[in-house]
């Protein structure tokens, strides 16, 4: 699905060892991801009545530990929540997947147990309505810098990466819906004159499983201080 290509993971070595990846495994680690979200959701053993982000991502790291333990393909990785940002340690990124007792190798960068592979932002679809809150939350935040998008745009995530993801837990509506909707609050902040927003910044739909309930969207923003521009994955998974 985000993969370029079907080709199955291949690696050389084995756990303790170096093990090689190609550029585009960061987008089968995705796929994987996406796989593993309504599996996740639907497990009868979960506890259906946490709707907070941090105990869901807690959930979600738990189950993605043992999915990846017993997968022919990602044995090697473990996934953390809340880690610090390996450029701003003052910050914390929701989730996070690393090596597990092996190196990692891709396009020539070596990744330890100590260096996240992707930081990944996860987000409640709507934003808890509470005085401090903006319900425009997946994008940016009039209270503060604690927007999804907004954080990426500045450096305040991934300054050390050019392509991370984000999850959305969508508790009412659909995907299509908020779809439109996040479109539109980046329309507003294009016509506002809102600075560093374009309509470069929209998300494409690529694909919505209705049956699976699980989306998938692509965007890529311009940064602050002369970053790079970093180019994100949108996984929604529909919890209702």
């Amino acid at each position: 699905m985000l993969a370029d290509s079907p080709d199955a993971i291949t690696k050389s070595g084995t756990l303790g060892r170096d093990v090689h990846l190609a550029a585009t495994s960061r987008l089968r680690l995705l796929d994987f991801i996406l796989e593993q979200l309504p599996l996740w959701r639907d497990r009868p053993d979960r506890r259906k009545n946490e709707t907070a982000e941090t105990p869901l991502t807690s959930q979600l790291c738990a189950h993605l530990n043992s999915a990846a333990r017993h997968s022919e393909g990602w044995d090697f990785l473990q996934f953390r929540v809340e880690e610090p940002d390996e450029q701003r340690r003052n910050r914390k990124v929701d989730l996070v997947p690393a090596p597990c007792d092996a190196c990692v190798w891709i396009e020539g960068r070596r990744h330890t147990d100590f260096d996240p592979l992707l930081p990944i932002e996860c987000k409640r679809l709507p934003t808890p309505a509470e005085a401090d809150r903006d319900e425009r939350e997946y994008v940016i935040s009039r209270h503060a810098s604690t927007g999804g998008i907004q954080r990426f745009k500045a450096g305040h995530h991934a300054a050390a990466h050019t392509f991370a993801a984000m999850i959305a837990y969508v508790q009412q509506e659909t995907a299509v819906f908020w779809d439109a909707r996040v479109r539109q609050w980046i329309q507003d902040l294009v016509d506002s004159g809102q600075p560093g927003w374009s309509v470069g910044d929209f998300l494409q739909l690529q694909d919505d499983d209705s049956e699976q309930r699980v989306a998938f969207l692509r965007s890529t923003h311009a940064r602050d201080k002369g970053l790079p521009d970093i180019e994100l994955r949108h996984l929604w998974l529909e919890m209702n």
